[in-house]
């Protein structure tokens, strides 16, 4: 099979690529990126006027296969991935059962090779339970497929076992993906703590809860010579603990989600549980302080945290909501809105966050077009103006504070292994 992209601006700065160009797919696998290819019985995508890149990878999304269905599946997280532009997710372990096992490892490969629009690679958990008490089979899972490790949504509150965790992940060279936030500073607080928590009556979280916990890991990562990558970064200071690491040399990365650069706890203002999510949307500076963070380099990754549930778990007061929003179909619309327009970052910028950097923390030999490389393309019109209806979602997951807001810079086209998954806004599977 032949698939033939013409002349859209190629966007590939793995390989300092950046001209328009035609790319020429043959079995999978990307054959030839030139000018005026001719290619017979080729099935042609125009691309004139759009950006070619290789494809997004969202290196942190919540699945909730298996056990939590009702909030999504494989097949329809991938399919709002794939409608986001993403060819390659990483799912977090805290399903139920945690995937803290070999078998739980190869279930969702298995399932993602048979019902899914997208690649997905699984991220084990650190702990058994993610319980944060004994380690997780780490070794058995890396073998098993899993790119990383992680206890997401449940910090591991004992250093020491942190620790551990950190000297058997480098042991295999896996990354370990912090979720930092202490428990008990957090106490039942469920937004932002500051002016707005005050007048909206209800209980903040402190700035400090998810700092002390970044500030931890950084030193344990010193300590171990490990990998540490900081999930979703939201503060102001723990960007600059992650810019002091980075100069001191540490093995540290860090993402940053849609949400935290681009709305604040002013947003909590109308109740909608769709804004609660964990870390809080925080204060203006930090708004600004996480953005300075990805225009210096700080902040390496753009990842959605992509975390479905169902209208019945969002619809009741905001103290009883769970946490989490749903992001994979606005992340790209959002950036070119929020952060490619203003110029905060040029559009090569971008796609290192979300393509380039995601493959190399997770050695993946992806985020690339050169030549012999997965056919794994986005194409993205950078002039396509879109209203966000959560309706029309791909994901179960209706929970996104973005419904009714204007999107500009979307994808048109996502290509999977050789394979067209998403054309003009479409699935097509």
């Amino acid at each position: 099979m032949k698939l033939l992209v013409k002349g859209g601006k190629i966007i590939d700065p793995a390989n300092n690529f950046f001209q328009v160009a035609d790319i020429l797919v043959r079995d999978g696998k990307i054959a030839a990126v030139a000018r005026n290819i001719e290619a017979d019985n080729a099935e042609i995508i125009e691309a004139k006027g759009k950006l070619v890149m290789p494809g997004l990878i969202d290196m942190h999304v919540h699945l909730r296969e298996p056990g939590l269905e009702a909030k999504e599946t494989i097949a329809t997280g991938t399919r709002a991935a794939a409608m986001g532009g993403f060819t390659a997710v990483a799912c977090m372990p805290n399903t139920k059962p945690v995937v803290d096992n070999r078998a739980l490892v190869e279930f969702i490969k298995s399932r993602a090779a048979s019902e899914g629009a997208v690649h997905v690679f699984p991220i084990g958990a650190i702990t058994k339970g993610s319980e944060g008490i004994e380690l997780a089979e780490i070794g058995d899972m890396k073998l098993a497929g899993a790119v990383a490790v992680s206890d997401d949504g449940r910090p591991v509150m004992n250093a020491q076992v942190m620790r551990l965790a950190m000297q058997y992940a480098q042991m295999f060279d896996l990354p370990v993906i912090s979720h930092c936030e202490d428990t008990s500073l957090v106490a039942e607080g469920v937004m932002h703590e500051g002016y707005h928590s005050t007048v909206f009556g209800l209980k903040g979280i402190t700035s400090a809860a998810e700092e002390v916990m970044v500030a931890r890991d950084i030193i344990l990562a010193e300590l171990t010579g490990a990998r540490v990558h900081i999930a979703h970064v939201s503060t102001a200071g723990s960007v600059e603990l992650i810019r002091m690491a980075k100069r001191k040399g540490i093995k540290v990365s860090a993402e940053a989600t849609p949400h935290h650069f681009t709305l604040t706890d002013e947003a909590v203002g109308n109740y909608d549980t769709s804004t609660k999510v964990n870390p809080p949307l925080r204060g203006a500076g930090d708004v600004r302080a996480v953005k300075d963070g990805l225009r210096d380099g700080t902040i390496d990754v753009i990842a959605t945290d992509h975390a479905p549930h169902t209208v019945e778990e969002k619809d009741v007061e905001y103290q009883y909501a769970p946490f989490g929003m749903v992001g994979l179909e606005t992340a790209v619309g959002l950036a070119f809105r929020e952060l490619v327009r203003p110029g905060i970052l040029s559009v090569e910028e971008l796609v290192m966050k979300i393509s380039c950097n995601p493959a190399r923390i997770l050695g993946l030999n992806k985020g690339h077009l050169g030549r012999g490389a997965d056919a794994d393309i986005t194409i993205v019109d950078p002039d396509l103006k879109e209203t966000v209806d959560v309706n029309k979602f791909a994901s179960k997951g209706k929970n996104s504070p973005f419904h009714g807001w204007e999107l500009i810079g979307l994808p048109v086209v996502t290509v999977v292994g050789g394979r067209i998954v998403m054309r003009d806004r479409k699935l097509v599977l």
